[in-house]
């Protein structure tokens, strides 16, 4: 019998902003699948400036590299979601090594805890970013996970939702209207392709 394996771990840094720099470690596990480099840029070039102060949700949240980066470019409180173990893990350590006081952890599936965080943001009264990077549906019992994710989207309401964000295969062709949302723009980057969606005006 084969002992298990040891996960690796690739190391990507903060781009940009007050913890620019910091190293954020990303296991190398099926579900979890760093945002390239060049993604990442395109997203916060779209945000900017107007991320400032406001909460980032990152739904399906691997390591937390997408909401770290939204923190240190100046977001007020971030949430995380992650249900896989290793992932997890990593994500603790990230967020140790950025910023605890304003990140906020939940350990389990996303779709189980998304009201659960929806609800604290709400409350809040501050417009809030959502950032959905679901594992790709090609993997094995991931086959409902683009409707799924839709369906929770079509909750979000717009007084809540600064923006939405989904982050999917390039060959899934996003409806131009999800609830209260409309389509305000979609980037292809090869096989991933970045769709932003606004309450309708």
């Amino acid at each position: 019998m084969r002992s298990k394996e040891k996960i690796k771990i690739f190391t990507t840094t903060i781009t940009a902003g007050t913890h620019k720099g910091k190293k954020i470690e990303i296991p190398d596990i099926f579900t979890t699948r760093s945002s390239k480099g060049i993604l990442k840029e395109s997203l916060f070039n779209t945000l900017q400036f107007d991320i400032i102060d406001k909460n980032f949700v990152e739904v399906f949240a691997g390591s937390g590299s997408i909401g770290l980066e939204a923190l240190s470019r100046g977001a007020g409180q971030c949430y995380f979601m992650e249900y896989n173990r290793t992932a997890f893990r990593c994500l603790e350590g990230n967020v140790k090594r950025v910023d605890p006081s304003k990140c906020h952890l939940f350990y389990g599936d996303s779709f189980e805890k998304f009201s659960t965080v929806y609800d604290i943001v709400k409350q809040s009264k501050e417009k809030t970013y959502f950032y959905f990077d679901p594992p790709f549906s090609t993997r094995d019992g991931m086959d409902d996970i683009y409707d799924k994710t839709i369906a929770l989207i079509e909750g979000i309401e717009p007084e809540v939702a600064e923006m939405v964000i989904v982050e999917h295969m390039t060959s899934l062709d996003m409806p131009e209207k999800i609830g209260a949302l409309e389509l305000m723009k979609r980037k292809k980057f090869g096989r991933s392709t970045m769709t932003y969606y606004k309450p309708k005006e």
